[in-house]
């Protein structure tokens, strides 16, 4: 219950701040910077404040809706009406200001870390604590998270829009042009390299549980790696200025023999581990359990039993090792402001359209799955089955799908999230976190408590591989999906990749720093059209470089001060 009350408490402050100006500033209530940020107690409400803002109201600008919907692998499905998925999906701008709750909510988030940032180094807080030590302790560990937290919603911006305004201080102008995309990664870069230099080394075995969901050191070095291949991938690839250095904002750069070192520091000394098993990692592994019932006899044929979400002590699960930053849920509420933006919303718009199965419910139908990704997927790989919901199989609780009820039908859903639900005793369905954590509201559009996760050790081996060009993280990974060791080359990362971080938001990404994004994009695949047989063409626009338009509104208000994306 600690999760639901840390979003509830985060959502009842925060939910009805908006940014409705140019680049504005949230205050919180009638505090300011001279008489806030004084105890912990202030640190902790700032620092929900700057989570919060991770949240978006639009779909579009949820950065794992959107990335998915760009990547080769999904489509845009849904029903007829659902017109923005499709356009999203063929790289075309739906409607004005399609992206505009990203920026605006990365720039809340942003002035909320400056806040924090600015007031921490002169305040005092050895009087809340019994030792000096434990207040040095409290304070570096805040400063780092608001560090990192800044960092996290410029590479966001970054990853979308490109060079975008650098906004480093609370009371700063809010008009400035663009930056470079060098720059930007500067102060990306600069900020997880402080953030880790100043976060204590505390492994992941002695964080209490009502701290998971927040940054720490070890999230800080997984991220500058994944922010170094990012970058530099990009601009080897895309920009077409070939470099192996990440710039920092006082005119040095990070190597990656840096980073590497970062990664191994994590690796010994962070307390993360890979799951045992790949597939409970999700929390489809749980519903049997859950249901008490054998409502998914492919899981319990497999023997899957969930390692939960709350970290290693969870309130449901074995223990969690694994995963290292997630995006909180809850469930939902339309009684509130943006009620429904504290719920999975990728689990529901992932989910099959029109189709309310056990144990897999129903939802909008978006992001259908490429028949390639499975034809060409061997069926000796666990993450295969771990990760795709094949319809019509009584093994997978699919036998009785009933077709056509949407777009893109290829007959595969995103397993890794989507809605879950089994007989609440009564003779209803229920969704399973909403029995589980006994909660009130059975919509079956506020019921997804399942977390997101931003970051997993095994993308801590994969990246450690890719950087040294070795192949132990790769093997690992491998050692755990029950497949032979391979040698390290390019290829053998871009495949385990694929199979390891199919859905979540990752491939996008890694399409674009490979330089692979064009080649990526030439099929034609025969799909259902809501009843209608067709051929579905997998499109990219490289007159864009893989970016999103900047708002609408933001280039109206700034009249002549950006300078659009290219291709928009």
């Amino acid at each position: 219950m600690k999760k639901l009350k840390y979003i509830i408490a985060v959502s009842a402050i925060f939910m009805a701040a908006s940014c409705d100006d140019y680049l504005d500033q949230d205050n919180l209530g009638e505090k300011g910077l001279d008489t806030y940020y004084k105890t912990p107690t202030d640190i902790e409400e700032a620092m929900s404040g700057v989570y919060n803002a991770i949240y978006t109201t639009n779909i579009h600008s949820e950065e794992q809706m959107a990335a998915n919907l760009m990547d080769n692998m999904m489509f845009g499905g849904g029903g007829p009406d659902d017109k923005t998925a499709k356009w999203v999906d063929n790289f075309e701008d739906p409607v004005e200001d399609t992206y505009h709750d990203m920026w605006k909510q990365s720039y809340n988030g942003i002035s909320r870390a400056n806040a924090i940032i600015e007031s921490i180094p002169v305040a005092d807080f050895s009087k809340h604590f019994k030792t000096p030590a434990e207040a040095e302790n409290f304070k570096k560990q805040a400063l780092g998270e608001a560090l990192f937290m800044r960092a996290f919603f410029y590479f966001r911006l970054a990853k979308f829009f490109g060079g975008v305004p650098l906004i480093m201080t609370y009371d700063a102008d809010r008009y400035v042009g663009r930056s470079t995309y060098s720059e930007t990664f500067a102060v990306i870069a600069s900020d997880l390299k402080a953030a880790i230099e100043t976060m204590p080394a505390t492994p992941v075995t002695s964080i209490p549980t009502a701290r998971y969901g927040h940054a720490n050191k070890w999230v800080a070095e997984a991220y500058l790696a994944r922010v170094y291949l990012f970058y530099t991938g990009y601009m080897t690839n895309i920009e077409k200025q070939a470099t192996a250095d990440l710039p920092l904002v006082d005119g040095g750069s990070i190597t990656g023999t840096q980073v590497a070192s970062y990664l191994n520091d994590c690796i010994n000394n962070s307390g993360h581990k890979l799951a045992s098993d790949f597939r409970n990692l999700w929390a489809y592994s749980y519903v049997n359990i859950s249901a008490g019932t054998n409502v998914l006899p492919w899981a319990t044929t497999e023997g899957l039993s969930w390692v939960g979400q709350d970290g290693v002590s969870p309130t449901f699960g074995t223990g969690n090792f694994e995963t290292m930053f997630v995006q909180r849920f809850s469930f939902g509420d339309w009684g509130w402001t943006n009620g429904n933006i504290y719920t999975n919303r990728l689990a529901l718009f992932n989910s099959m359209r029109g189709n309310s199965q056990v144990p897999f419910g129903e939802g909008w139908g978006w992001c259908t799955i490429n028949p390639k990704l499975y034809s060409g997927w061997s069926d000796l790989d666990p993450r295969k089955r771990g990760s795709i919901i094949e319809v019509g199989r009584a093994d997978q609780g699919t036998a009785g799908y009933a077709r056509d009820k949407g777009d893109h039908e290829t007959g595969y859903f995103n397993k890794k999230y989507t809605s879950l639900q089994h007989d609440n005793g009564a003779g209803s369905n229920v969704g399973m976190f909403v029995q589980l954590y006994d909660w009130s509201n059975a919509d079956m559009q506020l019921m997804h408590a399942q977390d997101f996760i931003f970051m997993r050790f095994a993308d801590v081996l994969l990246m450690h591989s890719e950087i040294t060009q070795t192949p132990d993280g790769i093997n690992a990974v491998r050692l755990r999906a029950k497949l032979g060791p391979v040698g390290y080359s390019l290829d053998a990362i871009k495949d385990e990749r694929l199979h390891e971080f199919a859905f979540e938001g990752l491939h996008w990404f890694d399409l674009l720093r490979w330089g692979d994004v064009e080649s990526a994009f030439n099929d034609v695949i025969p799909v259902r059209n809501s009843g209608v047989d067709a051929n579905y063409s997998v499109k990219y626009r490289p007159e864009t470089k893989g970016l999103v338009p900047i708002p609408e509104t933001e280039m109206r208000v700034l009249n002549g001060v950006y300078t659009q994306n290219p291709g928009w």
